[in-house]
């Protein structure tokens, strides 16, 4: 059985948009637009690692797959170095990962 939500408890919960103009600053600032980077950089990264564990592949075997060294594979999964877009393909290639872009 579910407990009853309280919803006095609710309403003084914060807002994460405040939470994160506190933390990060304002949209379009530049400390903002850092974090926003960071975290696609992240998001994008974590989809890249979960789909080369889904693949049963190591990072040294996707390495080997795209012409990179495992220290760079393990670097992306990290979120830690840019992407270009040519190597974000033959990752993806490499892990039957597909996307679409669009304009």
């Amino acid at each position: 059985m579910r407990p009853k939500i309280d919803i006095n408890k609710l309403k003084h919960l914060p807002i994460i948009e405040d939470m994160f103009v506190d933390e990060y600053g304002a949209k379009s600032t530049a400390s903002r637009d850092e974090f926003d980077a960071k975290s696609l950089a992240w998001y994008c990264a974590e989809v890249l690692k979960n789909s080369r564990k889904a693949a049963g592949i190591t990072q040294q075997q996707l390495a080997d797959k795209i012409g990179k060294k495992r220290k760079y594979v393990a670097m992306l999964e990290k979120g830690e170095t840019d992407i270009q877009l040519s190597t974000f393909i033959m990752i993806s290639e490499a892990v039957s990962l597909k996307f679409t872009l669009t304009y």
